[in-house]
């Protein structure tokens, strides 16, 4: 499937999200000569970073010819499938697949990773037969990042709050018969270690019909530390701190006290096992290795103490960490670290082969650090164009891939084809005050395409 890059503008097609503002960028317009002014560029994936670098590439050689490639029947990746309903402007996934957590029990049904929950809420075709049971009453989430909270508030969101995202209908179906009271949030480091931060931890503590449980012994003996720390972390510290021992007053003490659901931080714990129900045929609880810290700060490491803990739950979710998958034998792959070798973005051993995004660097940063990385790659493969570092002569670019696909009966699906789509979505979402009532069935698409 393919979509031409000089629409890439049409992110303004998305309703309430928007790219950042453009900020400076590694370099000024390049002049290039006459037998570099038509390049043709090929960019896998329609991302964040696919777009960014499409960008910069155009924006930079005005003669470029770039071309978008996408799995998916629609672009625009995890913006569009990894982004909380309840949060449009956010924009901080970028992988395709989980880390596992590599303990028994991890094949029980109740156990899932958080990206196919996430996928699943955000209309993702392959995770929609995910159908996660939702009548137990507690849920635990391993991992303390952004993502765990995303995945935490909306599992505790009372649904008419999500009424008006684009959240799609089944999924909110199914929250609405949600049974889930308590939601666990387990790390295995401490809490001057989270990774999640500041604003998605006051949301959560200001969630509606919620309250925060946090024991207030994880934090004896760091006041001190805290006044040391940069100040994001100790701003985060403090707010944890203050959460975990000052009683709540006023509006936060009336809403807690009617509080119908609660959600809490578990520090220095570690998964060890998924504990199945009396049947054996899904999961019950989750045995945690209890941890302490060897060094200080966020280089500190979790090592086991051999006492554990056993924490019953009726679902487990995974948010320990995202990694890229490979995308072909041809091009190098460092499994361990879920990246493709690269220096400066240019992949090892491959002239003519760039990488940008989490595929790139691995998966940490947000959408502002994937634009300037994305920046930074395609400045880069500029400067190999400039330099007469890449092969050259006459290249055919879409038009080969075009016969290639018209041989194989393929039917590539182009950006119109998204702009039809787009506009079904959002007039389906108009009847009910939705931005958007996203397509989950591509045969669908497909038939509303005339396929």
């Amino acid at each position: 499937m393919a979509s031409r890059c000089w629409r890439w503008w049409h992110w303004s097609a998305w309703p309430r999200i928007r790219p950042p503002p453009a900020r400076s960028t590694p370099s000024s317009r390049q002049q290039f000569s006459t037998q570099e002014q038509t390049p043709q560029i090929c960019v896998v994936g329609s991302g964040p970073a696919g777009f960014y670098t499409a960008q910069h590439l155009l924006k930079h050689h005005t003669q470029a010819r770039v071309d978008i490639y996408e799995k998916q029947l629609v672009p625009f990746g995890l913006v569009r499938f990894g982004v909380a309903p309840d949060h449009p402007e956010v924009k901080s996934y970028g992988a395709e697949d989980h880390r596992a957590m590599e303990i028994p029990g991890e094949e029980l049904p109740g156990v899932f990773s958080a990206r196919a929950f996430v996928g699943w809420y955000n209309g993702l075709p392959e995770n929609q037969e995910l159908a996660p049971d939702l009548s137990c009453d507690t849920a635990v989430i391993l991992g303390q990042g952004n993502v765990a909270l995303d995945v935490a508030r909306i599992l505790l969101t009372p649904p008419e709050h999500l009424e008006k995202t684009d959240i799609t209908e089944a999924s909110l179906g199914l929250l609405r018969q949600s049974r889930v009271k308590t939601v666990w949030i387990v790390g295995r480091r401490g809490p001057l270690q989270v990774a999640f931060t500041i604003k998605e931890l006051r949301e959560m503590i200001q969630l509606p019909g919620t309250q925060p449980i946090l024991d207030p012994a994880d934090f004896l003996g760091l006041q001190d530390r805290i006044k040391e720390m940069p100040r994001p972390r100790k701003r985060l510290a403090e707010l944890l701190l203050q959460t975990a021992t000052e009683k709540p007053g006023g509006e936060d003490a009336a809403r807690q006290a009617v509080a119908a659901r609660a959600w809490g931080l578990r520090f220095f714990r570690s998964p060890q096992q998924v504990l199945p129900s009396a049947d054996g045929r899904r999961a019950a609880g989750i045995r945690l290795a209890v941890t302490r810290l060897e060094g200080v700060g966020e280089t500190a490491r979790a090592v086991p103490t051999g006492d554990t803990e056993d924490l019953p739950c009726g679902l487990v979710l995974s948010s320990i960490g995202y990694k890229s998958r490979p995308i072909d034998p041809s091009v190098p792959f460092d499994p361990k670290l879920g990246v493709i070798p690269n220096m400066e973005g240019r992949v090892v051993d491959v002239p003519g082969l760039y990488c940008s995004g989490w595929v790139k660097r691995g998966p940490t940063g947000v959408i502002g650090t994937t634009m300037t990385d994305s920046f930074f790659t395609s400045q880069t493969l500029l400067q190999d164009l400039k330099a007469g570092l890449l092969p050259s002569g006459p290249r055919p670019g879409y038009a080969a891939i075009k016969a290639l696909l018209s041989s194989r009966g393929i039917q590539p699906i182009s950006f119109s084809d998204w702009e039809k789509l787009d506009a079904e979505e959002v007039s389906r979402g108009q009847g009910t005050g939705k931005p958007r009532e996203k397509l989950l069935d591509p045969l669908e698409m497909l038939r509303l395409l005339g396929r």
